[in-house]
């Protein structure tokens, strides 16, 4: 059990930096900074909101 509520940060900060870098990427590398930094804002608010989705889902479990 406490190794559940040990790793939660852990994904909550991973699906962040994820969703950041892949728009970072996509913004740099694949449009050459033409869509800098809409496609950063966007994945970044697609990371808060699948590490907080992830968060739910463990308060949510019925076995804790």
């Amino acid at each position: 059990m406490v190794g559940i509520f040990g790793t939660v940060g852990i994904h909550v900060s991973a699906s962040i930096f994820i969703g950041l870098g892949f728009g970072y990427y996509l913004d740099q590398k694949v449009f050459n900074g033409k869509t800098s930094p809409w496609l950063t804002m966007i994945f970044l608010a697609f990371g808060v909101v699948a590490g907080f989705k992830h968060l739910y889902q463990i308060s949510k479990r019925k076995d804790l």
